[in-house]
């Protein structure tokens, strides 16, 4: 079972070594291959994302990625390809989405008894589409006194989101999906969107559907999350909403995701690569852990992924040597040999 394994900067290398600690606890047979991107490709090859490394990516099928440092107003990358063309992305992340054709980032995001307090029944994925919208990098300046950014909106982006959302629901007996948009304001991008959502809504009878504005997604998933099963929406939402949610039960380091597409799947926590904490051993290894466990269901190993969840859950619970972002004390290796340990005794 070959692995890619992607580092990433900051706080990356540190959850990834924990998370790997706690997916060799089920006993699997992995077999970890490092693939690299970012600075060390930049100092080895003179650039972030190889193409020797995309490639790798795609013969692997499956990866565990760390996150990467993503600086203000530096993010913009562009990659040449072996056949001579050129694609620019606003950032690496989006890059290594972009170039591996991976198209829909759901994010599972549960509360956890003992932790999340008045959300701990919280139980929500964000399914966000990681093609295109304003991160798509159609960009420019005005001279010294503007900018413009594209909003890019297809149906074929829209129409494959929307059924990836509901064939979920039906594969993991979910109830409904609400698609999150504005068109209200934005009626041409955000009204295709949307029109596409309910095209494939009908297709799906059996599942519940509606929409909602995302101002009023955001009020209610703090007011009344109970409302929402699946939130079916755009790249910028999802991003945003994603990190709501994760604040909502607690801490961004319980908010895992994976990034799929129909050969390829990369999995990597939601937040980002904390680099005032990195080298301190503090940071919550819990969202890529669990990004761990989602790469185990997917790959078809659901009671190894279940128990890998159920004990990360069960450790948080209990309260103990949990990190600073918890209101604990302890380290980021230190929580994962407790899961790890919680799974070998479960199995």
């Amino acid at each position: 079972m070959r692995v890619g394994v992607i580092y990433g900067n900051g706080i990356g290398p540190e959850i990834t070594e924990a998370t790997l600690k706690v997916l060799e606890a089920t006993g699997l047979p992995f077999e970890w291959v490092p693939v690299m991107i970012g600075d060390e490709a930049y100092d080895r090859f003179g650039h972030p994302l190889p193409q020797d490394a995309v490639e790798l990516l795609k013969e692997l099928k499956y990866a565990i990625k760390g996150p990467f440092i993503v600086n203000k107003m530096k993010g913009r990358l562009s990659c040449v390809h072996k056949d001579g063309s050129e694609a620019i992305y606003p950032s690496l992340n989006n890059a290594i989405r972009r170039e591996l054709n991976l198209f829909v980032c759901p994010r599972p995001i549960r509360g956890v008894p003992g932790i999340s307090g008045a959300y701990e029944d919280f139980d929500v994925v964000v399914m966000r589409e990681i093609t295109e919208d304003v991160y798509a990098a159609i960009e420019h300046s005005i001279g010294n006194d503007a900018a413009e950014c594209v909003k890019l909106t297809t149906r074929k982006a829209a129409t494959r989101l929307a059924e990836f959302s509901f064939e979920y629901a039906r594969a993991h007996g979910r109830k409904k999906v609400t698609c999150v948009h504005k068109a209200n304001a934005i009626s041409i991008t955000d009204g295709l969107f949307l029109t596409c959502f309910r095209e494939v809504a009908e297709r799906y009878p059996d599942i519940e559907s509606d929409d909602v504005m995302v101002d009023a997604a955001a009020y209610y998933l703090v007011k009344d999350p109970k409302r929402f099963d699946i939130i079916n929406t755009s790249n910028q939402y999802g991003d945003i909403l994603s990190d709501l949610c994760a604040g909502l039960v607690g801490s961004l380091g319980l908010a895992p995701g994976g990034n799929i597409g129909t050969e390829v799947a990369v999995f990597e926590a939601s937040h980002g690569a904390a680099p005032d904490i990195a080298g301190k051993g503090i940071a919550n290894p819990v969202a890529l852990i669990l990004s761990g466990a989602f790469m185990l269901r997917h790959m078809g190993f659901v009671r190894e992924a279940q128990i890998v969840e159920e004990s990360t859950r069960s450790v948080l619970s209990a309260g103990k040597d949990l990190t600073p972002d918890l209101g604990g004390s302890g380290t980021c290796m230190g929580l994962a040999g407790m899961i790890a340990r919680k799974v070998k005794e479960t199995l």
